[in-house]
């Protein structure tokens, strides 16, 4: 029973996992910090509110609906996915377009699978017969 716990804890997705989970949560602070410190006072400069709160705020039947708060999470995610995009994924796709053509790695195109190859066919001979 213990050699199997130290063979699953070995596995490299294992490994992988927990070193993915920690430098996703010391990223996290990075993108926090950007949307927070940097995105964030900008926006508030151009609007005068650092968040959109008290943006249509009403009463219904003496509960409070705030509409702000929903506009002001999906202004924040917002923010973190361009952060995200514009600032890992974008440099990104591009050192690994730049390192593929350094190296000679062209792009191969997916194999068909074989049944998927013939499905087509036959919807294609099904189509046509229709059309007659």
């Amino acid at each position: 029973m213990l050699n199997g716990f130290k063979e699953f804890i070995m596995k490299g997705n294992v490994i992988d996992l927990a070193v993915a989970v920690i430098v996703g949560g010391a990223f996290g602070a990075v993108v926090n910090a950007l949307v927070n410190s940097v995105l964030m006072p900008f926006i508030a400069g151009l609007t005068g509110s650092p968040d959109f709160n008290s943006f249509l705020l009403w009463n219904f039947n003496g509960n409070e609906v705030a509409f702000g708060v929903l506009l002001t999470a999906i202004v924040n995610f917002l923010l973190i996915a361009s952060a995200i995009y514009f600032v890992v994924v974008t440099p990104m796709n591009h050192l690994i377009a730049r390192r593929n053509r350094r190296l000679g790695i062209n792009k191969e195109e997916e194999a068909v699978d074989p049944q998927i190859a013939l499905l087509t066919e036959i919807r294609d001979t099904l189509q046509a017969r229709n059309r007659m």
